[in-house]
């Protein structure tokens, strides 16, 4: 994997290079088919700008390249969110919160980076601007060996492949069913979701008040600790306890079902690296996941509450929508008022189970999706190929989606072998557990670098 931002960032402190000779290596990447379509608007004078303005002793980024997903407001522009429905809207007057905060830190601002029409789906096709194609961070090469392109993961797409590529250091993202972890796994880099309520979504264009999160993809988890610092303007508590002192969960309803034979090895041998270094591995049932289906049986809280934001646009522009993200919208139509307060309910008492089966664990381990990434041309644009899209896209969301529904806190980690398919393991918790999962995360990925 190429060096992290943290050791960039020590390397230019130490005299070693500059942060402008940084900027034109991202952009001559950004601008390379290692990127193409990861973009929908470059800011490469600005990055440079900012790049070359001398950097306060000890800011954050130092000048680094930051890619942001088309999902947040920069003053000046317009967010689109991947659409064309939003392409004559006016620019924004302010950056959002996320932005604001990673300027503010010394951030270098490569460009708006390419997502999923509204942020709705897992898979990461858009019809609109293109899609790029899957890039392995671990491995510094495209995914896949038979020429074609891989999907990248969406809804963050293009902030994954600016991330895996070496064009950015860090990509923001957002995570509403696991937007920023599914591609983090499918691109073999770092995709950290904290627990929602830490990151204010002020200035981003919501999915779903309810589950939508601002969070990052990186290259390292450290470089996710000091991303997640920045964005909730919070500091982690780092733990010195040993991998020994870690007690982890491996719960075994529906999260092991059916996983590609690369995912199963994948996964059972990090198991075995983690057992084999101490780490108190248990097997749990948690039978509450198995309630999920029907809690989302409906479309579940990003359809009605998408579905509430899009009413008017739709009614004028629904046949500029992808098809594809307008019927999942379109699901929120028919939920009643009495089934939205049935779902705020049967989500609470549902927590509530899964936060007691968890008591007493460090964090819980399962594969962070149970395929590797499938071919684009097989999900793409057609409705000859919407069957296998939503098939596709369900297998992506499902593991993710639990965290989403816990209100918890997540990260995937590359846990595949040099030379074989990207493969993410997830380490999750509840809410407001982020410290933990991210202390366990560093150890772990610590122990899997070695092999």
């Amino acid at each position: 994997m190429k060096t992290d931002l943290i050791s960039t960032r020590e390397r230019l402190n130490n005299g070693l290079g500059s942060a402008t000779q940084e900027i034109e290596n991202c952009i001559a990447i950004a601008q390379s088919p290692a990127c193409e379509h990861a973009f929908v608007r470059t800011l490469f004078d600005s990055a440079r700008r900012t790049a070359a303005k001398p950097q306060p002793q000890g800011l954050a980024l130092a000048g680094l390249s930051v890619s942001v997903k088309d999902l947040f407001d920069i003053a000046g522009q317009t967010t689109t969110a991947g659409s064309v429905v939003l392409a004559d809207a006016p620019p924004a007057t302010h950056d959002s919160v996320a932005v604001a905060r990673l300027r503010a830190a010394g951030a270098s601002l490569l460009g708006r980076s390419q997502m999923v029409e509204f942020a709705f789906s897992g898979v990461g096709v858009n019809p609109h601007y293109g899609t790029p194609a899957a890039w392995d961070g671990l491995n510094e090469r495209r995914v896949g060996s038979d020429g074609a392109a891989h999907l990248p993961g969406g809804s963050s797409s293009g902030a994954a492949v600016s991330v895996a590529s070496g064009a950015a250091f860090i990509g923001l993202g957002s995570d509403t069913g696991g937007s920023i972890r599914i591609p983090a796994a499918l691109n073999g880099i770092v995709g950290f979701k904290s627990t929602a309520r830490l990151v204010p979504t002020t200035g981003a264009v919501p999915l779903s008040s309810t589950l939508d999160t601002v969070c990052a993809l990186t290259r390292s988890v450290r470089d996710a600790v000091l991303a997640h610092e920045i964005l909730a303007a919070r500091r982690v508590t780092r733990s010195p306890a040993p991998l020994s002192a870690y007690r982890f969960a491996v719960p075994q309803t529906s999260l092991l079902d059916g996983l590609d034979g690369a995912v199963a090895s994948a996964f059972e041998r990090t198991l075995m690296r983690l057992s084999q270094a101490g780490a108190r591995i248990e097997t749990v049932e948690l039978k509450a996941l198995g309630e999920l289906g029907a809690m989302q049986s409906k479309g579940g809280f990003s359809a009605i509450e998408s579905y509430a934001w899009h009413r008017l646009l739709l009614e004028r522009h629904a046949e500029r929508y992808d098809p594809r993200v307008r019927s999942r919208i379109g699901n929120g139509a028919a939920m009643l008022a009495c089934d939205y307060l049935e779902l705020q309910r049967a989500r609470a008492a549902w927590m509530l189970r899964v936060e007691q089966d968890l008591q007493g664990f460090d964090a819980a381990l399962s594969p962070c999706v149970p395929i590797t990434a499938r071919r684009l041309d097989s999900v793409a644009p057609g409705p000859e190929r919407d069957a296998e899209f939503f098939r596709i896209n369900g297998l992506l969301l499902r593991n993710t989606s639990v965290v989403n529904m816990l209100d918890g806190c997540a990260i995937s980690i590359p846990c595949h072998q040099r030379g074989a398919w990207p493969v993410g393991l997830m380490l999750w918790h509840g809410a407001l557990r982020d410290d933990s999962v991210l202390n366990s995360a560093l150890l772990a990925a610590q122990l899997l670098s070695q092999e």
